[in-house]
């Protein structure tokens, strides 16, 4: 029989992280650790967390879910789990911990050859919102670390300067040399987003995510259906989990890209059925990460590795923190990489005796 258990861990930026909706100094993840009682040395481990004012989970009572979510493992195993359905990620940390305990409790959850290390992931450069020198240090060193694609977050800042910004990247690298990505979160408000579409489209950007807030999907299928720029959906999808729902949006939004987060969509079921929806509508789609540690992105990581898409994917935020979870993954030079001679140490998961990673 199962036994489940939680550990929060508080992952510290290393510098404060801008987004639309504000500046993030920490993000708070909880892990998710499922043993059996006839082997409780193996556990399998599962991540679950909120990023305020974006994740469908970030209200109250998040924190006493997961307490309950252990105790109904614990008296009444795997099929006494009431829904969690309007907890997305407490999904996503459970399917992970199951697929993680039935792989041995080695991390290694998708089988391929980027588990393997034989192959990389193409992954894009985040650039976070900033002040302008702030930002264009980060994509000095973006370029300098060989990315060839970039994301820029934009709508935090004074909209002039970030074209500037664009520009100055497009004086020196043709859209053949660096490819830009654009994350707006939502920032441009209905009645100007044509109108700064249309200014960004002269730098040949490849595609925006999001440039309205989710929940009016008439005015996002007009943009989709006139942008100059390709648009992809992000956090238009969260919150949706009825297949009818999600076929609803797709055909009345018609976007051309839709941008994946198994934690905020609910794990890779839930996220491979939007993958169908879109591809049966002739839609593109990559994965992103939403800023897990490394215990979420690797789960992420060797998931997507399956899939067969061979856009630059979101999977490069391993870096981020100052206390992450030291991995078997390696991100530089535009990919990422799966090192299966480097151990795991898991000791901000909350194991008490961690297993080294067995290749």
């Amino acid at each position: 029989m199962f036994t489940a258990s939680y550990h929060h861990h508080r992952l510290i930026f290393r510098q404060p992280s801008g987004t639309s909706r504000g500046v993030l100094h920490h993000r708070d993840s909880y892990f998710l650790l499922l043993r059996d009682s006839s082997n409780p040395a193996v556990a399998g481990i599962g991540e679950c967390g909120v990023i305020p004012g974006l994740s469908p989970d970030d209200r109250p009572g998040f924190s006493q879910r997961i307490e309950q979510l252990c105790n109904e493992i614990n008296h009444s195993g795997i099929s006494g789990i009431s829904s969690l359905h309007e907890w997305p990620s407490l999904n996503f940390a459970l399917e992970t911990a199951l697929l993680d305990y039935s792989g041995g409790g080695n991390r290694i959850l998708f089988e391929s050859g980027f588990t393997a290390g034989k192959t990389a992931i193409p992954i894009n450069g985040l650039i976070w919102m900033g002040d302008e020198e702030f930002m264009l240090k980060q994509i000095l060193e973006r370029l300098a670390s060989g990315y060839r694609v970039i994301k820029i977050k934009v709508g935090a800042i004074d909209f002039n300067t970030e074209l500037k910004l664009i520009a100055g990247i497009r004086r020196h690298f043709s859209e053949k040399e660096i490819t830009i990505r654009l994350d707006a979160n939502g920032a441009f408000s209905p009645q100007e987003a044509m109108e700064k579409l249309d200014r960004l489209a002269v730098y040949d950007i490849h595609s925006i995510e999001q440039p309205i807030k989710p929940g009016n999907s008439a005015v996002m299928a007009d943009i989709c259906r006139s942008s100059p720029i390709a648009v992809a959906l992000d956090e238009e999808l969260t919150g949706i989990t009825e297949t009818r729902e999600k076929r609803r949006l797709l055909e009345i939004i018609r976007p051309q890209y839709i941008i994946l987060k198994p934690s905020l969509l609910g794990g890779f079921e839930a996220s491979a059925e939007w993958i169908g929806l879109a591809e049966s509508l002739g839609a593109g789609w990559w994965i992103t990460s939403a800023l897990e540690s490394n215990i979420g992105l690797n789960a992420i990581a060797q998931w997507t590795a399956t899939l067969g898409n061979h856009l630059p994917q979101g999977l490069g935020t391993g870096s981020l923190y100052t206390n992450n979870i030291s991995s078997p993954l390696e991100s530089g030079n535009g990919v990422l990489r799966f090192l299966p001679e480097q151990p795991w140490d898991l000791t901000h998961t909350g194991i008490d005796n961690p297993i080294p990673h067995q290749p």
